[in-house]
């Protein structure tokens, strides 16, 4: 019988994510190698790849992006994955959220074209349930506060026009933009959707903090109440 390759040293310097890193560069990795690079070592007899691997197989989707879904604890549920490998994971997730929103090279974020901002947003695309955020924006349209309202519905008490308006009058906002996400990857507004923006277009408008924009997030697409026209259709 031939010898059960155990360790990462046993491997070809090829095979070794690391290695193969520093020769091909890290677009040849695969998630696992990604992966591994990160937590650093295995556990239990598995190489680092190999519970990689395993990661991969129970996060939503099987796939790498179901990493923005998992809490500290959900993480640490895995066979392998104790506290400091979560932690590792979580902030990998969250460095790569920042890195989406400053894809621009800008830490303020224009919100003048709705493709900038759903693609500062795109994680929004993994979450399980609806989460909805407030941009809060100056005379030039740049965000300046960015505020999670609420996570579960869009349409629920937290997201009503009182909530979001007394947060916008609390940070001094001259308008406003909401962003939410679909879970089920299809952006395309539900019949509350455009009614509950329609209340918060009146109550901007009454009280002279208009709503510029309502972006939904799919997966990998966007719907944008100003560019399809939902802000003036009737419901």
């Amino acid at each position: 019988m031939g010898k059960t390759i155990q360790t990462m040293k046993e491997l070809p310097a090829s095979e070794r994510p690391y290695e193969k890193c520093v020769m091909y560069g890290p677009q040849v990795l695969s998630d696992a190698e990604l992966l591994a690079v990160i937590i650093r070592t295995g556990c239990g007899g598995l190489r680092s790849t190999e519970l990689a691997q395993k990661v991969l197989q129970h996060i939503p989707g099987k796939r790498i992006g179901g990493l923005f879904q998992m809490s500290q604890e959900q993480l640490q549920e895995l066979e392998g994955i104790g506290r400091v490998k979560a932690i590792q994971l979580r902030c990998l997730t969250e460095i790569t959220k920042r890195m989406m929103r400053s894809l621009d090279g800008e830490e303020i974020l224009l919100c003048d074209n709705p493709a900038i901002v759903a693609r500062a947003y795109l994680s929004m695309r993994f979450l399980e349930t609806e989460q909805v955020r407030l941009l809060i924006l100056d005379g030039k349209n740049a965000v300046q506060d960015d505020l999670e309202l609420s996570n579960g519905s869009f349409n629920a008490s937290l997201a009503a026009p009182r909530e979001i308006f007394y947060n916008a009058l609390k940070h001094k906002a001259v308008s406003i933009l909401l962003l939410h996400n679909h879970p089920s990857g299809d952006p395309t507004p539900s019949k509350d959707d455009i009614i509950l923006t329609k209340r918060i277009i009146e109550t901007g408008n009454l009280i002279g903090i208009p709503l510029v924009d309502h972006i939904i997030i799919g997966d990998n697409r966007y719907v944008s109440f100003r560019e399809s026209g939902y802000m003036d259709k009737p419901v």
